[in-house]
């Protein structure tokens, strides 16, 4: 029974393994602009550099369209990357629809900083197929563009700062640092995450399904220690490449057992960071997220709206979620935190025409590498500042 087992085990994470390294092609956007207008900004670009880059995967699944399109619009900022996975499973007049908006932006054109995921995975909820994403876009960034963190959100997020806030505040910030929510003390997860063993479809069909229950279960691990957390993080690229090229086999060994675990993303990253010598002293214990859970048993966040503003703002976090599409919350965070008119970026240098409400449409050019920050980078500073704290930044690591 053990050896069988062990079979079945190896020949998941191959499928795995597959999934992540499979030749990867980018849906580059054609420019619509004229070739001096590129070459104009191009040159701006080389000469003039932003303190720190981020770099984005948003992921979207059937149906998130138009919650994607404003996520996009709201998050973009000429310095950032954006990569985009839209689920195998959306239709096909959903994928169409996505490249369509990216390719005819004329920004996003002119800049070249948006791509999609040429060949998207079928994602299956609570799977590893949600992590074999999340590694497969670190992989593409890292082998694309050079930047300095990588965030991964969902279609459901919605930023609470600026991209210039968010850009000032993280300039002073040491670049090893990993926000990465983590904790030992699994609870239920003892015996609902740890456990059990699960086989996801989504790693061998193109058919979207549940994931599959072994009815063995099994031991927790002796050789290392599991932590869970959330699935949210802001990782180092320095993390990010260990992740992916690994120079020691800690995570590949917890890709593989991670492959038939309960929820992947809420315990991978936490495990790896967390049993590894070179950097479980650069975890800050924080998703930086405002998230409120259904009670009990705290296992989905619950829709925001309105009653929840106030709260979200005197969080200080840089992001929040879930959000339903279009809910009117998501017009007084546009209008009062992000300063974002008329369906336009959010307000910042780049694009700025002057003033402090003066919407922003389009790409100033002349204004590269120009920095607004507003009242949401002093929230964000603040907030850095209570984490990175030395002595509660030392007593939350890999407890």
């Amino acid at each position: 029974m053990g050896i069988k087992i062990f079979m079945f085990t190896f020949m998941v994470t191959s499928i795995l393994f597959f999934f992540l390294f499979i030749p990867t092609r980018l849906t580059l956007q054609i420019s619509t602009l004229k070739p001096s207008a590129m070459d104009y900004f191009n040159v701006l670009r080389t000469n003039i550099t932003y303190p720190i880059t981020f770099a984005y995967l948003i992921s979207a699944s059937k149906g998130d369209t138009l919650k994607l399109k404003r996520l996009l619009k709201v998050l973009y900022h000429p310095n950032n990357y954006y990569l985009i996975h839209m689920d195998y499973g959306a239709p096909d007049a959903e994928h169409k629809d996505v490249a369509e908006y990216v390719a005819n932006d004329p920004v996003f054109s002119q800049v070249g900083n948006v791509w999609i995921v040429g060949k998207p995975n079928l994602v299956t909820y609570r799977g590893p197929t949600m992590l074999a994403t999340t590694l497969h876009a670190m992989a593409m960034l890292l082998k694309t563009c050079h930047w300095d963190w990588f965030i991964n959100l969902s279609a459901s997020d919605y930023p609470l700062v600026t991209q210039d806030d968010l850009i000032q505040v993280f300039s002073e910030v040491p670049r090893d640092i990993n926000f990465i929510q983590h904790s030992s003390r699994l609870g239920w997860k003892f015996n609902k995450r740890g456990k059990p063993m699960i086989i996801d479809p989504g790693l061998y069909s193109l058919n979207k399904s549940d994931i599959w229950w072994i009815i063995k279960q099994r031991n927790l691990p002796t050789s290392f220690k599991l932590y869970t957390g959330s699935a949210w993080t802001i990782v180092s690229r320095s993390f990010s490449e260990y992740c992916i090229m690994g120079w020691e086999n800690l995570p590949r060994t917890l890709l593989l057992y991670y492959t038939n675990f309960v929820s992947s993303p809420e315990g991978y990253f936490q495990t790896v960071i967390c049993n590894s010598q070179e950097y479980k002293n650069t975890t800050a214990n924080h998703d930086l997220h405002y998230i409120t859970w259904d009670n009990p048993p705290k296992q989905h966040p619950r829709s925001l709206g309105l009653k929840d503003y106030r709260k979200m703002v005197l969080s200080s976090r840089p992001f929040a979620r879930k959000f339903k599409r279009n809910n009117i919350v998501l017009d007084k965070i546009d209008r009062d935190l992000l300063k974002r008119y008329k369906g336009g970026f959010s307000f910042g240098g780049w694009c700025s025409q002057g003033g402090r409400n003066k919407a922003c449409s389009g790409l100033r050019a002349e204004n590269y590498g120009l920095l607004k920050p507003g009242p949401g980078s002093r929230r964000l500073k603040n907030l850095l500042n209570k984490i990175l704290m030395d002595k509660f930044f030392r007593q939350m690591q890999c407890r």
